[in-house]
């Protein structure tokens, strides 16, 4: 299965959702029937319905990840690759739904997304980190919090309480700091939607989380994002690696007012000197990982 199969999105949001809203949805016969044609006789065009219909499926689930600031169009492309997986190992003799076994494919796929291109640029996470990095918007929304900035002391110590557990314990300044660190400049263009539908109410992050804690914390890997960090480090000047550095991987980040003082500039041009680093460091490390990593990419697109 090759990604041929996937609508590109080259022309927008827009033009992509009323590309995918042409396609049928299928009934639970269609689908029974084009599952058992691709799982047994390798039907490729089977294949393609079985995508197809679940396109908008994977759009829905990608707007509720808006809030981590990467472009959608890239959360949507991951998912549709969650999707392929999810129809490839589908089986229909199993008694549910493509749509319920596709989800956790599609959330899988956008969270390791999420997470690379987060940790790109914040080395060596905690766990408390973690969880917060993909539990933290989602209790904002249910609280009314996600366009208010800086979150009151009450539901600072809500939140803190409501992720601790037994075996992990979320401390308040945890979340001040990842909260800080989500709310950036385009917070307000991509913030999420609430999750209040069947569909979201089945959440599967957690076993996911597990896995993927354990693959970042493989010293090859940590490794492999440091050397990324820094080929994406070479591509500014002195001054926007500073305060990149000062403001991304410091910790606790310096303040805006802080590093304006030094350079005697306004606050507001720290924080963009701070997003057009940080916009070239992922760039460079993302082209980079592509290059390096091409072979094993079309390799695995193939199986």
């Amino acid at each position: 299965m090759t990604t041929n199969l996937l609508i590109p999105i080259t022309k927008g949001i827009s033009s992509y959702l009323a590309s995918i809203n042409k396609f049928p949805m299928l009934s639970e016969k269609e689908e029974y029937m084009l599952a058992k044609r691709w799982q047994t006789k390798g039907d490729a065009n089977a294949a393609r319905k079985l995508i197809t219909s679940h396109l908008r499926l994977v759009v829905k689930i990608a707007f509720g990840f808006r809030g981590y600031k990467l472009p959608v169009e890239d959360l949507i492309s991951e998912g549709n690759v969650g999707l392929m997986k999810a129809v490839k190992k589908f089986d229909p003799e199993k008694g549910f739904r493509l749509s319920t076994y596709a989800m956790w494919w599609i959330k899988a796929s956008i969270n390791e997304f999420i997470l690379n291109s987060w940790s790109l640029v914040k080395l060596g996470t905690t766990a408390a980190q973690k969880k917060l990095f993909f539990n933290l918007q989602k209790l904002k929304s249910q609280m009314n919090q996600i366009e208010k900035g800086e979150l009151p002391p009450e539901i600072v110590k809500k939140i803190a309480k409501k992720l601790s557990t037994k075996k992990l314990k979320i401390e308040e300044k945890d979340v001040m700091e990842m909260n800080k660190r989500l709310s950036g400049p385009e917070k307000s263009l991509n913030a999420p939607v609430s999750i209040s539908n069947d569909t979201e109410k089945i959440n599967l992050l957690e076993s996911y989380e597990e896995n993927q804690e354990n693959k970042l914390n493989k010293k090859d890997e940590n490794s492999k994002r440091k050397e990324l960090l820094e080929k994406g480090l070479e591509k500014l000047n002195d001054r926007e690696k500073d305060i990149f550095i000062k403001r991304c991987l410091n910790d606790p980040p310096s303040t805006l007012d802080k590093l304006s003082k030094i350079y005697n500039i306004s606050r507001e041009r720290i924080r963009q000197i701070e997003v057009k680093a940080f916009e070239k460091v992922k760039t460079t490390a993302l082209e980079t990982a592509v290059l390096e990593n091409k072979e094993t990419l079309i390799e695995n697109k193939k199986n």
